[in-house]
């Protein structure tokens, strides 16, 4: 498995997306560094029955984030907002604020019209049923 940074890289297609949108980063004035700690930590893992993947995001509230399955690519994108107000002094600032996209390959196709999420003390969880062609079935065998 490739990997950029910390981060595993499935296929090219994931590869190819983590290096533009370092480039667009990098063009935007984001250092690499800061870039991919943008990127929520991403957990992925399946069953006979459906793929399930876990994002790290605390901090954030439903209204900051959206998950779309198109094809076979998983999408999560989101806004980390800024502490604002009067008279503030930052004596640490390590969690970066700003837009971010996470897009991964899933490994098999699945129904797009049951996949469903839900964010619980600053986890995503996504439940994604596996599509009736990619799940396991059990063949009875026949006597000839």
């Amino acid at each position: 498995m490739l990997a950029l940074g910390n981060f595993p890289i499935a296929t090219l297609g994931d590869l190819h997306r983590q290096v533009d949108q370092a480039f667009a980063n990098v063009m935007r004035g984001v250092g690499f560094d800061e870039m991919t700690s943008a990127l929520p930590a991403l957990v992925m893992w399946s069953d006979g029955e459906k793929l399930y993947a876990e994002a790290e995001l605390p901090g954030l509230t439903i209204g900051d984030i959206e998950v779309s399955v198109v094809g076979n690519e998983l999408s999560i994108r989101g806004q980390r907002k800024p502490i604002t107000g009067d008279n503030l002094t930052f004596h640490r600032r390590e969690r970066v604020t700003g837009e971010f996209v996470r897009i991964v390959t899933l490994p098999t196709p699945v129904d797009s019209e049951g996949v469903e999420a839900t964010l619980r003390d600053g986890v995503l969880r996504i439940v994604m049923p596996k599509a009736a062609a990619a799940r396991a079935r059990k063949i009875a065998v026949k006597a000839g």
